[in-house]
Formats: C-alpha cells, sequence, structure tokens
C-alpha cells in the first residue's frame, strides 16, 4: 500500500504530509518545532505527544485549541497557529 499524500495549510503556508499522519507530524516534518507561544512569549510546541500537556493547541478550520498531536491531518486543512501573549 503507498502512502497518500495531503496538503495542508499553516498561517497561509502549504505543507504536505501524508495520510494518517497527526498535523504535530506535518509540521514536525517540515521542521517546524514550535507553533504556539504562551503569555510570557515562550515558544510551544510538542512536549507530550499524547494529548496530556496541551502544549501544542492550535486552530484547524476555525476550530481554537486543537491538540496538533491528537488530531489527524485531513487534506485542505487551513490550519492558524495560536499565541497566548500577554500584549497580543
Amino acid at each position: 500500500m503507498s502512502a497518500r499524500p495531503i496538503r495542508i495549510t499553516v498561517d497561509g503556508e502549504a505543507l504536505t504530509g501524508i495520510a494518517g499522519q497527526s498535523v504535530a507530524g506535518v509540521l514536525l516534518a517540515a521542521g517546524r518545532i514550535s507553533w504556539r507561544t504562551t503569555r510570557s512569549g515562550a515558544p510551544r510546541g510538542v512536549f507530550c505527544g499524547i494529548g496530556a500537556c496541551f502544549d501544542c493547541l492550535l486552530t484547524v478550520n476555525d476550530v481554537p485549541d486543537v491538540r496538533a498531536c491528537r488530531r489527524p491531518a485531513a487534506d485542505g486543512d487551513e490550519i492558524r497557529t495560536q499565541s497566548r501573549e500577554e500584549n497580543a
């Protein structure tokens, strides 16, 4: 069985992945190790990888606070990174 490619958009940037890959997996494969900031401005990405810590939150198809490590990427997903910075 061959892997079926998918395409997602993250903050306007087109990324490719493989069907069944998590959103976090697509981001990591593209070299992105962080995609959210805390209130203090500290970068966050995958920490636990099992959906327990909430460090990998992002907005998927206008739904905020989606855990990137738990959400399978789907062809056509529109993803936006989130910020919790105090001045944002």
